[in-house]
């Protein structure tokens, strides 16, 4: 049978989402020496208080947990000084960033989003059946922000017949921020039927601390997500959340999957929320080595992107294919980023000291 003519026509030729390599098959190949600096993961793990939190929840796992994660929900509202009737939680953002299209765009519908954005949006537009306009990135050799989102581009892109933004700040893959001043300026110029998600994955990360939290009151219709899995470590949990005006929280509630966060990462999120010493401990580790592992690519010679995030996308050029082949072979994990358009580069996760080291070390026997 055509099962693929039966699906849905959004559906029909859409790719999913690519992971990057297959880890488990690596783990098992390679073994505990395998270094994964492919999917952003936070190496030196979530909060003592998170693992004891997941401990403690092993009792009930024969039971549903709380539909409402309103304890969770209570400790977000708390630490960002928002409402509870503002929040909802997620299998992930990339669960919400799915449901926003499903919910807020379909046939004939457009949505915008920038250049080497964050891979998911193109198929939240898909799934949805809209069509994606995608504003042009700024130039490669731009002084701050290169391959960054162009603001101006954006806002440009936006039609009559769009219906959703997609921003990542900082952006994954490239790593760059913007700061809050030019986004409020860029919220003003879009219209107040078009809705913008500000993927705000990577926020903890960000040195000033701003984040587009602090616009939500000015702009109704701002939407502004957030995840566990990178700065809190509990990428294996899945736990997202979403900030917006209750009115639309209120309709995404509508899709919203029964007990979609479960037991085990509602109680580690809270706890992880509330150690804010082993999130900040984290942080500084991370600016250290990436800073550091950053001067290493750029004396080497090449062209590392600046980076707000716990990652680099670094330029090899015409080596990129060879030299991910190549430190796949001496057990280092990188992302490539051909899926991005960005075939000449590949996308590093900041590691701890021993990992960056080996993978530095790898990259110098394929000089």
């Amino acid at each position: 049978m055509n099962f693929d003519g039966l699906c849905v026509p959004a559906l029909q030729g859409l790719r999913a989402y690519d992971p990057g390599h297959d880890l488990v098959a690596w783990r098992r190949r390679v073994g505990p020496s395998l270094v994964e600096l492919g999917s952003n993961e936070n190496p030196w793990g979530p909060s003592p208080a998170a693992r004891a939190a997941v401990l403690d929840q092993l009792h009930a796992m024969h039971r549903y947990p709380d539909p409402l994660g309103g304890d969770l929900k209570r400790a977000l509202a708390a630490k960002h000084g928002v409402g509870l009737e503002q929040l909802i939680l997620g299998n992930g953002s990339h669960e919400l960033l799915m449901q926003l299209a499903q919910v807020f765009a379909g046939a004939g519908d457009e949505v915008v989003a920038s250049q080497f954005g964050f891979a998911v949006y193109a198929i939240a537009t898909q799934a949805a059946g809209a069509a994606l306009r995608v504003a042009p990135a700024l130039p490669r050799d731009h002084a701050t922000m290169p391959r960054g989102h162009d603001l101006d581009a954006i806002a440009d892109a936006v039609g009559p017949r769009t219906k959703l933004v997609f921003l990542a700040n900082p952006n994954n893959p490239t790593g760059t921020h913007l700061g809050i001043a030019a986004l409020s300026r860029f919220l003003e110029r879009i219209p107040p039927n078009v809705l913008v998600v500000v993927d705000e994955a990577y926020a903890e990360f960000v040195e000033s601390g701003e984040s587009a939290l602090s616009l939500l009151a000015s702009h109704p219709g701002l939407i502004v997500t957030r995840t566990f899995s990178k700065a809190y470590a509990l990428a294996g949990l899945r736990i997202g959340f979403a900030v917006a005006h209750p009115a639309l929280i209120a309709v995404m509630e509508r899709v919203r999957e029964s007990f979609n966060v479960n037991h085990m990462g509602l109680a580690a999120a809270e706890a992880a929320l509330g150690d804010g010493e082993h999130l900040q401990w984290g942080l500084a580790r991370n600016a250290e080595e990436r800073t550091r592992l950053a001067d290493a690519l750029a004396t080497r010679g090449w062209f590392v992107h600046p980076s707000q995030t716990n990652f680099l996308l670094v330029e090899f050029g015409a080596r990129a294919g060879a030299i991910e082949a190549g430190l796949l072979e001496r057990g280092v994990i990188p992302r490539p980023m051909g899926g991005y358009g960005l075939p000449e580069c590949l996308r590093i996760t900041i590691g701890d000291r021993d990992e960056n080291r080996r993978f530095l070390d790898a990259l110098d026997h394929l000089a």
